[in-house]
């Protein structure tokens, strides 16, 4: 092929009802973060079919750092779901603790560099839209799960690493070194990337790529080549274990749940200010009590914090905390703090970003060019991209730029889909420009 693209590009708009049968599968069968069995499990079964080194279940997780997992329970019924939508029982037995990740390594078996994508798949908590107005419940594929929905794009991200395995596997004579596909779940709550990022597939990483469909660009044809400014975060859910008792007989008997989370509610969010940047706290679930009449001794606060840098969230996260024990104290409560989710701050390279933009420059479809975006959000991404920067590695997080039907995470969020073969012939161009034969080589 050399340097004609022309047949890889080719190649790729043959492909593209292909891949956009495969993500409205994936959004018709929508599965929230953790439980992605029969999503990971179609996943799994197709790479393997292309003929790729598939990994999964422990050896790709670092178990301790797996965040905010659903009860056992919670899983065995996601699972026996999975199975009833033709999820594969072969692979589904590998992921039962929630391990619903998948990695595939292409080895070309030629010396050369390390090159990873990732591509999250997980939906989002929530009821998709049934008016007549939305496209994917027009037209037979809205989520037959009532309590998950894909309204930010992961089923399209999922999609498109499909797309890009099947591109990869055709031209792999074009290629040297090896290609780690990682297939990441719970992005949303930013719980999933941690304990991949802290197993051991990117240990020899040289470059790192991943990307999001829409966000900060709503226009088709739009690439931004680089991404900066994503917010440190830590998710919290906090629980108050008082004592009930009658509000009107023995009040004194009580410990009021409900008064000590409330307590740490209003406190929580005097804490942002930080002469070093930007600080956000938000309280954003508050559940207690069953009766006028009853003083409620439990409570359950669910709250996130987020910073411009890593030490900004750590500040902001541990004054919490403190806020949290005192008012538990003031009311005489019991409290436990849990993490159930995390992402740090980090950068493009812009060294990266420039071999991405050089190569996606002629790809019909792409019209805009933006050598960077800030992002103002919180990405666990960031875990996989510090990961492979701290071991001297690049990484990059780019944004394909498409029409969107509402806001991500509204329940009518649909996409063009015609970004779907934009993103593959970017990524697919990339990595043949990375991992491309050299003179010389067999």
């Amino acid at each position: 092929m050399g340097s004609d693209k022309t047949f890889l590009d080719n190649y790729i708009d043959d492909l593209e009802e292909e891949i956009v049968d495969i993500r409205r599968d994936f959004h018709k069968y929508a599965e929230s973060g953790w439980t992605e069995f029969r999503t990971a499990s179609k996943i799994a079964n197709y790479l393997s079919k292309l003929g790729y080194e598939v990994k999964l279940g422990e050896e790709i997780f670092k178990k301790e750092d797996m965040m905010g997992l659903p009860s056992e329970e919670e899983l065995k019924l996601n699972i026996k779901r999975a199975l009833s939508q033709g999820g594969a029982e072969k692979y589904i037995s590998m992921m039962r603790e929630g391990y619903t990740g998948v990695v595939a390594v292409l080895d070309t078996g030629i010396p050369g560099k390390v090159t990873a994508f990732r591509f999250d798949i997980d939906a989002n908590d929530g009821l998709e839209s049934s008016s007549s107005e939305h496209r994917p419940f027009r037209e037979g594929f809205s989520s037959v799960n009532k309590d998950s929905m894909h309204a930010c794009g992961h089923d399209g991200h999922a999609a498109i690493g499909l797309g890009l395995a099947k591109v990869l596997k055709e031209f792999q004579k074009e290629l040297r070194g090896k290609i780690i596909l990682i297939f990441q779940p719970a992005e949303e709550g930013t719980r999933g990337a941690k304990s991949m990022a802290n197993s051991n597939i990117l240990d020899n990483v040289d470059y790192f790529l991943s990307g999001h469909i829409g966000l900060m660009s709503n226009k088709f044809g739009e690439i931004a080549c680089g991404t900066e400014g994503f917010l440190s975060t830590t998710k919290m859910d906090i629980i108050f274990r008082g004592r009930g008792s009658h509000a009107g007989v023995s009040p004194q008997k009580g410990k009021n749940a409900l008064l000590g989370a409330a307590t740490a509610a209003l406190n929580l969010h005097t804490l942002c200010q930080h002469e070093e940047g930007v600080g956000r706290i938000n309280v954003g679930v508050l559940n207690s009590g069953k009766g006028r009449n009853i003083i409620p001794d439990y409570a359950i606060m669910k709250i996130e914090t987020r910073g411009e840098t890593n030490n900004i969230n750590e500040y902001i996260t541990q004054r919490a905390k403190e806020v949290i024990k005192a008012s538990a104290l003031m009311h005489d409560l019991e409290w436990e703090i849990k993490i159930v989710g995390g992402a740090e701050s980090s950068n493009s390279d812009e060294e990266l970003s420039e071999v991405f933009k050089e190569e996606v420059k002629n790809i019909k479809g792409i019209e805009s060019i933006v050598d960077r975006v800030k992002l103002t959000g919180s990405e666990d991404v960031t875990y996989m991209m510090n990961k492979v920067q701290e071991k001297g590695g690049k990484a990059v997080y780019v944004i394909f730029g498409t029409k969107i039907a509402a806001d991500h995470h509204n329940n009518s969020f649909d996409f063009d889909e015609g970004v779907l073969k934009i993103a593959i012939k970017a990524y697919a161009h990339t990595a043949i420009k990375l991992n491309g034969k050299e003179d010389g080589d067999n």
